[in-house]
This record gives structure tokens, C-alpha cells and sequence, in this order.
């Protein structure tokens, strides 16, 4: 088999979970061997698998159904992860879910990254088979290194007793930034950084206030860092602290168990089945609790659930999911659906 995997504006959304999702999916396939091409304008595949929802994926996919190919939509956003993003975004939420759900009803099955996303996927009234499949993680970028931990500790002048939260992510009002802030503000003893960036232009101005200079002296924005300095800080940290409303996945969440270091999140649906409170990881509800947690987390109150943080990442490894995709693969192409593989990935 042949697949023909699709990212549209690679440029908007590389440094994105998207952007990154890409990467993933080209490292799975090459595990397990199946051939795939980037190129559009390529005939010779099978499967369409497209990831992007803009114009020319679109006319792409209009194209391999006139070819006869077979259509794969990896369902990466919804309705519900659009809100509190860029400007306007709530006013255009519903107009967004109607072109997702347009686009998504073209293709012969749909994969998602959690259960979470795929049960709101089925609300949405959406036939095709859907399957949830991680994003996945690379495990070797993230495990521990000493060298990449003292790059992060320089570069930011860290002492070896300051106390460091970190989160990634981009400068959305649903990631939790407002509150990153706020608890912030209440700790000055801490030094919180948050790593990402957005254009300024395209988030609401109380979000660029925040970042440009609402924020008290020991919140770091330092924008978008790739490489060794931003796979240091996941286990140099003494803790990552990711207060999102709402995910599909959170790709960043399983960088930073892959990091083995302690995560603390919000408690919200999209963990469920794979994140556990006390056993692999720490959740709150407000900002009360997470500023509790933090104290706790940080000065060892509470057990370090690192390691087992570390094996749940082991079963998302890129190896594992380039499994499962091949698996929805074959029963695509086997259409009528083989029942045994079909019950096996849903």
C-alpha cells in the first residue's frame, strides 16, 4: 500500500500540534514500513490521509474520490477546541463545525487522537467508522538529557534553587493562559514560563495584553523555542502545569510525560481512559487547587508519579501508533470492512 499524507499551510501550522502531528505520522509509517508520499499532485497511491481543513485540502479530496481512491480525515480539531482561540473565533465556532462536519462526511473512515474527541465527533451525527489513535510521541527526543537540561537552565540564568513551572502551548484564552498568569501573580517565589507563539494580531486583545506586558516579573514568555532548550526545560522543570479547558489530545501533555517529569492538569473529559489523578499524573479543578498542588508537587508532599507517567507515554510511542494506523489502513482498503480488524481498532 501506498499512502498519500496531506498538511495544507505547513507554514501557518508547523509549530503547531498539528504541525507536529505530521512529523509523528511520517516517523510511525516508516516503522512499520509502509510507503508514503507528500506530494499532491501524486497519483500512484492508495489512501488519501488528509489533516488539514482549508480550500486545497478540499479540492484534494474531491479529486481522489473522482479518482476512486480511498479518504482517511484525521479529525485533529472540533467545534469545541475552536472557542476561546483566535479573534472571533466563538462567533464563527458554528460555521466552523458545519465546514469540519462537510469535509469530515467526504472521507471512508476518520481517526481522531482520544475517545474523548471521538464520542463529540459521533454527536456531531458523522456515519463513517472513527477510530481514536493518539497523536504519539517520540520518546528518544524527550528522555532526560543533562546536557539539554543545563541549555534550559542557562539560557534562562535559573539558579539551581529556583523553583521553575513550565507550560506549552499557543496564546489561546482556552489553554488556560489567563490563569497561568493569576496563579502566578499569587506565587512570586515561582518562576513561570510559558513557552509558544501566535501572530498577535489574530488573539483577542486581552490575551496580547497579558503576554506584552499584564503579567507579573516572574512570568517569562519567551515565544516559540524548538530543539534542546524546549526538550531540557520538560524535565529540567520541577513541573509541567497545563491548565487547557479543552484538547482533542494535548500533544504537549505526552512530551512532558515522555520527559518523566510530573504533570499537573485541569480535569476535563478529554483525559479520561489514559490520565489518572494520583497515579500518573496530578489534576485540579481551579485556581485554588492548582496553586495547592503546585506547593505540594513541588516540595515533594505528594508522591512523584513520573515513572508511571513515563510508561503511559511508552504505550503512545510512535512505534505503537505506526501499528494502529497500519491496522486502519488495511481494513480500509479490505472496504467491505474485515469485522476481526474492524473490532480491533474501534
Amino acid at each position: 500500500m501506498k499512502i498519500l499524507l496531506y498538511f495544507e499551510g505547513q507554514n501557518v501550522i508547523g509549530k503547531s500540534g498539528i504541525g507536529r502531528a505530521e512529523a509523528h505520522q511520517k516517523r510511525a509509517l516508516q516503522s512499520v514500513g509502509i510507503d508514503f508520499t507528500t506530494n499532491p499532485k501524486a497519483e500512484d497511491y492508495d489512501i488519501l490521509h488528509v489533516n488539514t481543513y482549508g480550500p486545497k485540502s478540499y479540492q484534494l479530496v474531491k479529486k481522489a474520490k473522482k479518482n476512486g481512491k480511498k479518504i482517511i480525515y484525521h479529525a485533529h480539531s472540533t467545534e469545541e477546541d475552536f472557542r476561546n482561540s483566535f479573534v472571533g473565533s466563538n462567533q464563527m465556532a458554528p460555521l466552523f463545525k458545519k465546514w469540519l462536519v462537510s469535509l469530515y462526511q467526504e472521507s471512508d473512515f476518520i481517526i481522531t487522537p482520544t475517545a474523548y474527541s471521538r464520542k463529540l465527533l459521533k454527536n456531531y451525527g458523522l456515519k463513517q467508522p472513527i477510530a481514536a489513535i493518539s497523536n504519539g510521541i517520540d520518546l528518544r527526543k524527550y528522555y532526560p538529557d543533562e546536557r539539554k537540561r543545563t541549555l534550559f537552565r542557562d539560557h534562562f540564568k535559573l539558579t539551581a534553587s529556583d523553583k521553575v513551572i513550565i507550560c506549552v502551548g499557543l496564546f489561546f484564552e482556552r489553554k488556560g493562559i489567563i490563569d497561568f498568569v493569576e496563579i502566578a501573580k499569587n506565587m512570586p517565589d515561582y518562576t513561570f514560563i510559558w513557552f509558544g507563539h501566535v501572530p498577535m494580531a489574530s488573539i483577542p486583545h486581552k490575551i496580547r495584553k497579558i503576554v506584552k506586558k499584564d503579567h507579573p516579573e516572574n512570568v517569562i514568555f519567551p515565544g516559540y523555542i524548538n530543539g534542546d532548550i524546549i526538550e531540557g526545560a520538560y524535565s529540567a522543570a520541577d513541573l509541567f502545569f497545563f491548565p487547557s479547558y479543552e484538547e482533542t489530545e494535548g500533544i504537549v501533555v505526552l512530551e512532558a510525560l515522555a520527559s518523566q517529569q510530573q504533570i499537573l492538569v485541569r480535569d476535563i473529559p478529554v483525559y479520561e481512559g489514559w490520565l489518572k489523578n494520583g497515579y500518573n499524573c496530578y489534576m485540579g479543578h481551579n485556581n485554588q487547587e492548582f496553586q495547592e498542588l503546585i506547593r505540594k508537587i513541588t516540595e515533594k508532599k505528594l508522591p512523584n508519579v513520573s515513572l508511571a507517567g513515563f510508561r503511559t507515554a511508552q504505550t503512545k510511542s510512535i512505534n505503537e501508533i505506526g501499528k494502529e494506523l497500519q491496522t486502519v489502513y488495511q481494513s480500509v482498503l479490505d472496504l467491505p470492512y474485515n469485522h476481526e480488524i474492524y473490532r480491533r481498532i474501534m
